[in-house]
């Protein structure tokens, strides 16, 4: 017997070390392994489940139900969803994703919307009906007037709805997701408080007006999922971060595109990143470096965090309204944070210490997006497949792991949960569309509801309601039905400045602040002074809440009034000197001006303002120059560059925040040959040092996949992005040649192990 349990884990290793070139360390492996049966039971199977079976995988937090809402052959590959106002679930379908671990036939046309109906009212839904197919990887869907906005990359489009089919079709956007690979594009289309749609993995904001579908430039946030708390505010993360999001309104500040960082923007919410599997999770893509995972193989960090969700419902009872539930698809767990908010600033922690709010023993199990539904209930898009790792950056590792539990089939199954409290019953909810009734949903105990009374008001064009709007509006003793008030008159153009004045003055600093943000709806050259008269006031009262807001609103202001504005920002910086974020919000209205007003502050250099605007300006001399493009040079280099490497590191070459450092002038691009390769095809870990500055976590990912283990980049591909970074923006760097990737490749053979900064130098 002994024998046998030695046996299992020693095997398990030698799989280890063959597939990972022999640096897996016994130790590593075997520290910790009292349950070899356990072990062998976990390690050696990843049976294909109902849903029914896999909800008996599961451990959920005590107090609560799990129940399946549908399953296949209902639905296939489920990766988003939205509720119409009947309470039918609308579902994006990405069938060919990963069908293999060569992802073979993805480009084919087999994605649907699909409409998911309970027509017998048992709470499971029973029929489908296909609303559209033929789809290439779609990926993100919003509900909106007659229609639907549909993202399939590269293109966002508007279908006009009759009767559940498709009229016409619109172009939104030709270049919604332009560039990156399928794990790496604009997804969400979420549609927020303040009435525009937005993205994550985008820095773009959509709202149709007058006919018009308008584009707006906004801060760059996430990968994989979008949110909002009650304020407007708007929640995503990137892979290997719990939660991040925005103190301030998500339509202010992102006019300065000199400026790459913003205080209160893309802020990391909650700092801790570990996680707690009740299963081992050798299947993750990085399982063979140390510190992935811990003594007994389950992953310690967030390595595939996405799909967030702000709580608004009642229905968990108080503790659980506001939080923040986080969904880990590799790890087979969705998580529960606790959310602070102090004025304007979020913080928060995770709920439970060594336990999660759901963990699953099964697998397959792949929780990819999280929502509030119309009954108050937490929903769960379960992907349920064994490969979600994207071929780009599939390991030989991974490979291995998915080979030896048979996870590339099936690929067409997928789920959606909910989850309620033991004793208490959803209640289903069909929003009709009389107008009367949607205004006292504006003030309904359920956020989702609030929500989508809001946008059928705005939806539905009519005026008329104007009236019992102010009057719900003017009652400020319910702040949040008040708000929704507010932001559906400005949908429906009928907010006026009587409206807005008064609010500014309001002691609740949610009033205060949803009046703030609806300002450039309403101020114009006939009325500007009187909003200039009330900012001066908030300001002489050192309203430190209203501050930064200010100097978000100067733009809106300096179309009027340019002196004015430039003395409010002046008297912003002179106050709030050691405020990061009034400084911050100072410095997003200095395009091209930074170094003039740095001139005229006269301030101490040693203050936080000083400070950042200096820094600013020293990164715009570092990317002044001029700007070549070497598409034309390196034409394949630019292709895969767009497709790999400017979701993270930017068109520009300058970075983004959260994500990657620039490469534009730094050395890491145009120095060392045989550096700029080892990355590219193995990888970095940061952090990384680019001249005096230090890159780090969470001002950028932790880690740089690389490419080495795609069988699909040639050595000469290799090349031709290494020399389209040399040589493009201000870069200038001497050639690169296959013949130099190929020396580097065979030299380190077989490394899955990225490089770190002290390895390079």
């Amino acid at each position: 017997m002994k024998t046998i349990l030695f046996s299992i884990p020693l095997l398990f290793f030698l799989f280890l070390q063959l597939i990972s070139g022999g640096r897996f360390h016994g130790s590593e492996f075997l520290n910790g392994f009292a349950d070899t049966i356990g072990l062998r039971d976990e390690f050696s199977k990843s049976p294909v489940l109902s849903a029914a079976e896999s909800i008996k995988k599961m451990k959920l937090e005590d107090g609560f139900n799990i129940q399946i809402v549908a399953e296949e052959p209902l639905l296939n590959s489920p990766v988003a969803m939205s509720f119409d106002n009947n309470g039918r679930i609308w579902i994006v379908e990405m069938e060919n994703y990963m069908p293999d671990t060569l992802g073979s036939g993805e480009d084919l046309p087999t994605g649907k919307i699909v409409i998911l109906s309970d027509k017998n009212r048992d709470g499971k839904m029973d029929q489908r009906k296909i609303f559209l197919d033929s789809l290439v990887l779609p990926r993100a869907i919003s509900l909106f007037e007659n229609g639907i906005l549909v993202a399939e990359s590269p293109n966002l489009w508007f279908y006009e709805i009759v009767n559940d089919k498709s009229v016409r079709k619109v172009l939104v956007d030709a270049a919604y997701a332009e560039g990156g690979n399928v794990e790496h594009q604009p997804n969400g289309l979420f549609r927020a408080l303040d009435n525009w749609i937005y993205n994550a993995k985008s820095g773009k904001r959509y709202r149709k007006k007058e006919g018009k579908w308008l584009i707006e430039r906004t801060h760059f946030r996430g990968q994989w999922g979008i949110t909002q708390d009650d304020q407007g505010r708007i929640f995503y993360n990137n892979n290997s971060e719990n939660l991040q999001g925005d103190y301030f309104s998500p339509g202010l500040g992102a006019s300065n595109e000199n400026q790459q960082r913003l205080a209160g923007f893309s802020e990391s919410i909650i700092k801790n990143n570990k996680v707690y599997p009740i299963r081992q999770t050798p299947g993750v893509n990085r399982a063979y470096m140390t510190g992935i995972l811990d003594d007994s193989l389950r992953l310690v960090n967030f390595t595939a965090a996405c799909g967030p969700v702000i709580f608004n419902s009642t229905l968990f009872g108080e503790d659980y309204y506001g939080n923040a539930f986080v969904a880990e698809p590799s790890a087979n767990l969705i998580k529960r944070n606790i959310l602070i908010n102090t004025g304007y600033i979020v913080t928060g922690q995770q709920a439970y210490k060594g336990r999660e709010f759901l963990a699953s023993t099964d697998e397959r199990f792949r929780p990819v997006n999280l929502s509030v539904g119309p009954d108050g209930a937490l929903y769960i898009v379960d992907m349920y497949r064994g490969i979600i790792q994207h071929k780009t950056y599939l390991t030989p590792y991974l490979k291995g792991q998915i080979k030896a539990r048979d996870l590339s089939d099936p690929i067409n199954n997928g789920r959606i949960y909910k989850i309620v409290p033991k004793g208490k019953k959803a209640e289903k909810l069909s929003i009709p569309k009389d107008s009367g009734h949607l205004i006292k949903l504006l003030d309904h105990s359920n956020g989702w509801v609030r929500n989508k009374a809001q946008q059928l008001i705005v939806d539905s064009k009519n005026k008329e309601l104007e009236i019992p709007l102010r009057a719900l509006l003017k009652n400020t003793n319910r702040p949040l039905a008040a708000v929704h008030a507010l932001w559906s008159m400005e949908g429906l153009s009928v907010l006026k400045k009587e409206d807005v004045l008064p609010l500014l003055k309001n002691s609740n600093w949610t009033i205060r602040m949803q009046a703030l943000n609806s300002v450039p709806s309403v101020m114009n050259k006939d009325n500007y002074k009187e909003f200039l008269a009330i900012f001066r006031l908030l300001l002489n009262q050192d309203d430190t809440l209203a501050a930064p807001y200010l100097a978000f609103l100067n733009p809106y202001l300096a179309l009027f009034d340019s002196m004015a504005a430039k003395q409010v920002l002046a008297d912003l910086a002179k106050k709030y000197p050691n405020n990061i974020y009034v400084a911050d919000a100072v410095i997003s209205n200095l395009k091209n001006r930074e170094t003039v007003f740095y001139a005229e502050l006269v301030a101490d250099t040693s203050v936080a303002i000083s400070k950042r605007l200096r820094k600013v300006i020293e990164e715009k001399e570092k990317r002044s120059g001029n700007s070549v493009d070497a598409s034309k040079e390196y034409p394949k280099g630019a292709t895969l560059f767009r497709s790999i490497c400017q979701t993270c590191h930017s068109a520009d070459g300058n970075g983004i925040n959260g994500l990657a450092p620039p490469l534009n002038k730094s050395d890491w691009a145009i120095g060392d040959k045989s550096r700029l390769i080892k990355v590219i095809l193995y990888g970095l870990s940061g952090p990384i040092t680019i001249g005096t500055k230090v890159y780090k976590a969470p001002e950028i990912s932790g880690e740089m996949p690389g490419l080495a283990s795609n069988s699909n980049f040639s050595d000469e591909d290799i090349a031709q992005v290494a020399n389209y970074i040399r040589n493009s923006w201000s870069n200038k760097g001497d050639k690169i040649s296959q013949e130099t990737v190929s020396e580097i490749r065979k030299k380190y053979q077989g490394r899955q192990k990225p490089f770190n900064e002290a390895e390079l130098k």
